[in-house]
């Protein structure tokens, strides 16, 4: 028919097409990783003579005199390491680049170790193997759960006892309260990067589903957790 392309030629250009998708994405999440640290060290507001004592106390339980939000904050960045897990450990079987330094990483510097695993990792809809104690405990819904309690425990907290003045104050005056803000936000946009594949692996891809756990911040991904099929193993995917 005159105007469309002969069908030799289409699978190369689906491909190009993919593989320029596939470009884009490395190099956004490059810069998001490049922009982040230019912000941390550069643009956020200068050390505050207190943020160590702040950290160490707030590492140590010492929570007395801290603003509930900080401290709601500061532990709801512990469970999101433990989500990126769940997905990235598992998606890390079938890249070229080993996941669990990434993984480990974050629970110290979030999104700063999570944008990397981002940027040189493939598309992988498959897992291949059989799943260690480690992948099982993650895989579980029953791991969901206890995220899922302890995240709803953490936002009813820190809305409900914080201080949002004394908060904004801090967040305009601490790189760490900044940092620590901006890092909560982009772990919370990043997430969709790797749940496409991840509902794949399982055989559980759908638009509307998939957009309910993307679009809402935090509980989106946590319930996610609680409610997706477990993973089948050596290749295999799980029906709907």
């Amino acid at each position: 028919m005159k105007g469309q392309l002969p069908l030799w030629l289409r699978p190369q250009i689906t491909y190009r097409k993919l593989l320029v998708k596939f470009m884009v994405r490395k190099i956004v999440f490059g810069l998001l990783w490049l922009g982040l640290i230019i912000y941390a060290f550069f643009l956020a507001p200068a050390d505050q003579p207190n943020n160590l004592e702040l950290i160490k106390n707030l590492i140590t339980g010492q929570w007395q005199g801290i603003n509930p939000l900080v401290i709601a904050l500061f532990n709801l960045m512990g469970i999101w390491p433990i989500i990126y897990s769940a997905l990235v450990l598992i998606d890390g079987r079938g890249q070229k680049i080993p996941a669990w330094p990434f993984a480990s990483a974050s629970f110290a510097v979030g999104a700063f170790a999570v944008l990397p695993y981002l940027a040189f990792r493939e598309p992988n809809q498959q897992f291949v193997g059989e799943k260690d104690a480690l992948l099982k405990l993650l895989d579980s819904r029953n791991t969901g759960i206890i995220l899922a309690l302890g995240t709803v425990t953490l936002v009813v907290y820190g809305l409900v006892q914080g201080n949002w003045s004394s908060f904004y104050q801090q967040w305009q005056n601490s790189r760490f309260i900044q940092v620590m803000s901006t890092d909560f936000c982009l772990l919370s946009i990043l997430f969709p990067a790797l749940l496409e594949d991840d509902m794949a692996r399982r055989g559980w891809q759908n638009s509307l589903r998939f957009w309910s756990f993307a679009l809402i911040p935090l509980f989106g991904p946590v319930l996610y957790l609680c409610v997706r099929p477990p993973l089948g193993s050596s290749g295999s995917q799980n029906s709907n």
